[in-house]
């Protein structure tokens, strides 16, 4: 057992002394030499010396370029707000009950467009007019612009068609309602007639491309587009306006087929007060829901533009296909043709002449225009298979500050079928 104690002793120690640092053996001499003299803590404190810089051989060294900018955008986002209301006042003095023929007393007309530029070649338009039809879009479209020769429309927007439309807003014309080819809704009559040929701003869904040529002074406009088109009923003899644009009738075509159609204008600068216009304008499709009963509208436009005043000059002249039915004895007002057969085209064309001449903050605006129908009519139409209708009007608008108008004007109705009327308008007009 002492020897078992006296093994373990040992190996404990042999242990301690393998864990203790090996002895570290003393330095060898250092000869004799000059040591750096131990500096004061002044001294360390100071920067260490920088030695002299080399010498640099004579040469052109190149210069330093300064560092590049980013190329600021030119393209900000451009917005636009404007407008225009109207209160119109249509007097009858020749009929107590006008309203069965016409929307007579107070009527507004609102028109609110904010167009927005999001991209150097993109901008998107939104109007919403209101009038005796309510609430409604107006525009709702893209504009893709690649250059002034070509541009797309993308959306619900006015097509092309005849010259009139393109200043439709109540402030951009100086009488209170439109010419009778585009009349909607204020001419009187206008149950018997069904509006005008083409009542403005005849708004559509589709694609137009149009664009302006520049030739010096002078230019050339195009515009080509495909659109739902007019509707009407299966058993139609005309178009169905509310078909057409009631939003509750919803804004699709009806028939799977679109309509097609375009203008082509000229305008020639002939002085520094002399500009010249002339257009001509097409549009073709069908109105029913199958497909069967077609349409063709044709238009000329001339503008003379001496100084300040203007002489403007249109006619439009739309062909309709009627829907003959099972019965057309009882449908129709006129029987058929010697060879047997009912006359199933209808034609509607209307013109109008307008001068606008300014004499300091008056304008006066003389117009004389009219419609005619020429085919048969269903049997219960106070209309004959040649009806005519004239009208002439006189007026003028005076100016007045913060950007508003007053307008007033007479109009006398001559009818073919019905009694003559006089029509009287007063009204007050602001854009901004």
């Amino acid at each position: 057992m002492s020897r078992l104690w006296a093994v373990l002793v040992m190996w404990i120690v042999a242990g301690v002394a393998a864990a203790q640092p090996a002895a570290t053996p003393p330095p060898e001499p250092v000869a004799d030499e000059a040591l750096p003299p131990i500096a004061t803590p002044e001294e360390a404190a100071q920067p260490a010396a920088t030695p002299p810089p080399e010498p640099v051989a004579d040469e052109v060294l190149p210069p330093i370029a300064p560092a590049e900018e980013p190329e600021p955008s030119s393209f900000q986002i451009r917005r636009n707000f404007a407008g225009s209301v109207q209160l119109d006042y249509l007097a009858v003095p020749t009929d107590a009950r006008a309203r069965r023929s016409t929307f007579d007393g107070a009527t507004v007309e609102v028109s609110l467009k904010v167009a927005v530029d999001i991209s150097d070649h993109t901008s998107v338009h939104v109007k919403v007019c209101v009038a005796c039809h309510g609430p409604e879009f107006g525009l709702a479209h893209f504009e893709l612009r690649g250059s002034d020769a070509l541009n797309l429309k993308v959306g619900r927007f006015t097509p092309a068609l005849g010259s009139f439309p393109q200043r439709h807003d109540p402030a951009n014309h100086r009488t209170s309602d439109k010419p009778l080819p585009y009349d909607m809704g204020r001419m009187l009559a206008f149950r018997e007639w069904n509006e005008g040929v083409l009542p403005a701003p005849w708004v559509d869904n589709g694609v137009e491309l149009f664009g302006t040529k520049f030739m010096g002074k002078h230019q050339v406009d195009y515009a080509a587009y495909v659109i739902s088109g007019p509707k009407g009923t299966a058993e139609g003899s005309d178009f169905d306006y509310t078909l057409s644009r009631s939003g509750e009738r919803y804004y699709v075509d009806n028939n799977s087929q679109p309509s097609v159609g375009g203008r082509v204008g000229t305008s020639l600068r002939l002085n520094e007060d002399t500009l010249v216009t002339l257009g001509s304008s097409v549009m073709a499709g069908h109105y029913d829901p199958e497909a069967e009963l077609g349409f063709l509208i044709v238009g000329f436009d001339l503008s003379l533009q001496l100084g300040r005043s203007f002489l403007r000059a249109e006619y439009l002249a739309r062909w309709t296909e009627l829907a003959i039915g099972d019965d057309p004895a009882r449908r129709f007002k006129y029987g058929p043709s010697a060879d047997g057969q009912y006359d199933d085209v209808a034609l509607k064309d209307g013109f109008y002449v307008e001068l606008e001449v300014p004499v300091g903050a008056v304008d006066l605006i003389g117009r004389w225009d009219g419609l005619r129908r020429f085919g048969n009519v269903l049997a219960d139409s106070p209309l004959r298979s040649e009806s005519v209708l004239l009208r002439y009007t006189g007026g003028v608008a005076v100016r007045i500050p913060a950007g508003m108008r007053v307008k007033a004007s007479a109009e006398l109705y001559d009818f073919s079928d019905l009694d003559d009327q006089l029509a009287l308008h007063a009204a007050l007009v602001g854009s901004f």
